[in-house]
């Protein structure tokens, strides 16, 4: 028989979100009738507003007539959809044909990790986004579990905590590898500013190294002061690649559509080109986004597309405002929330399992516990902002019962 892939086995511990499913799953079989509530997972409650979601309805039209039918596309995108987003929401500040479309960051990620294969060192903030980690663990970049899985051999952790701001201590960053890095950061729905990001990429040109920067929730930054792509940091398109995506900011979490950045400045260290090889990866193993999807893309790119992102994101965030006066109501300390979907509230020296249950349990809350995205989450919860205004003002009222 075929054995077992060795990556597979070192991963010790179930991802995150099938986890709080599953305990969501037996309290709901336990307590029937019971209204749950979830604040945990990041996936998007609200409709798709008019305009976006009419060029979703045009696309799928398109298909249904002999004279706009289309087959394969290709794999790096419609050409229109990639100058609109290089035009649009990096205003020239990369070229078309250095953007990919695909079907989500997450995606993204994971072939972005292929590409650069198992030898590669890589530095993931701590907390982080769970794919990050378990990706690398995947394909075979880190080893097996320490810590009762919360930390794997060959990653380096970048601690943010409290104590730094939330930003990382950047003289731990290995050399010659990958450093992700997400802001907006999910979990804790803090902003780097122009300062810091300027620092992590003077560091990473430094050490020889490729960020591969996680934009997803940059539509959600209200504040004008803080940057929206790390290629508005001089210097950046020669060490960093970005991936975004359509999920959080139209409501395309079921639509699947994103794109990634990878600027022709970044070579290896031999010289070869990485947006060549991206471009092999995308073409060997990727047929395309969907047609429909893409339609809906462009649809929201238009000025009343992006009016539409601007509501929804703002709708968000008013949850998000909610959530956090009610967490810092029972003065519990909490960041994000601001220019995030996210607020990462702290409950010192308690286990974040046990939190998570806890508030399930006097409050049929369902939130995320921060073990779940690093070590240094451990006495932390997530609480997510991404749900119906009635049910998020409910939820908040019910926390009450954490007093």
């Amino acid at each position: 028989m075929v054995q077992r892939n060795p990556c597979i086995a070192n991963i010790k511990t179930a991802y995150l979100f099938p986890e709080i499913a599953r305990r969501r799953r037996e309290y709901a079989a336990a307590h029937p009738g019971v209204k749950i509530i979830s604040l945990g997972v990041g996936n998007t409650t609200e409709p798709v507003f008019p305009h976006t979601g009419g060029g979703l309805s045009a696309g799928a039209a398109a298909l249904a007539a002999s004279e706009t039918y289309t087959g394969y596309g290709d794999e790096q995108g419609l050409t229109a959809l990639r100058e609109k987003i290089a035009a649009v929401l990096y205003k020239g500040m990369v070229a078309a044909d250095e953007v990919f479309i695909s079907d989500g960051a997450k995606c993204d990620i994971g072939r972005l990790q292929l590409l650069f294969g198992a030898g590669t060192q890589a530095a993931v903030q701590d907390p982080s986004y769970p794919v990050y980690v378990d990706g690398s663990v995947l394909i075979g970049a880190a080893g097996g579990a320490m810590q009762g899985g919360a930390v794997y051999r060959g990653l380096t952790y970048l601690p943010c905590v409290e104590e730094n701001n939330y930003f990382p201590d950047l003289d731990m960053i290995p050399p010659n590898g990958l450093v992700y890095f997400c802001s907006p950061n999910n979990p804790t729905g803090v902003v780097s500013d122009r300062k810091q990001l300027a620092a992590l990429v003077e560091a990473v040109r430094g050490k020889g190294s490729i960020i591969i920067f996680d934009a997803a929730y940059c539509e959600y930054i209200r504040d004008p002061a803080l940057p929206r792509s790390i290629y508005e940091i001089e210097g950046a398109k020669s060490c960093a690649i970005e991936v975004n995506s359509f999920s959080k900011s139209a409501g395309f979490t079921g639509v699947r559509l994103g794109w990634s950045v990878v600027p022709k400045d970044i070579t290896y260290t031999s010289g070869e080109s990485v947006n060549t090889d991206w471009n092999r990866i995308c073409t060997t193993i990727f047929n395309g986004a969907s047609n429909i999807a893409q339609a809906g893309g462009l649809a929201a790119l238009d000025n009343e597309g992006l009016k539409e992102t601007r509501a929804l994101t703002d709708f968000y965030l008013g949850n998000a405002k909610l959530i956090r006066d009610a967490l810092e109501h029972l003065e519990i300390s909490c960041v994000g929330g601001d220019n995030s979907p996210y607020i990462w509230a702290h409950f010192p020296g308690r286990d974040s399992w046990d939190v998570f249950s806890e508030i399930l349990e006097k409050c049929q809350v369902v939130c995320t516990p921060g073990a779940g995205f690093g070590p240094t989450g451990q006495n932390f919860i997530r609480f997510s902002a991404f749900g119906h205004r009635a049910d998020v003002e409910e939820a908040c009222i019910r926390l009450g019962n954490l007093k």
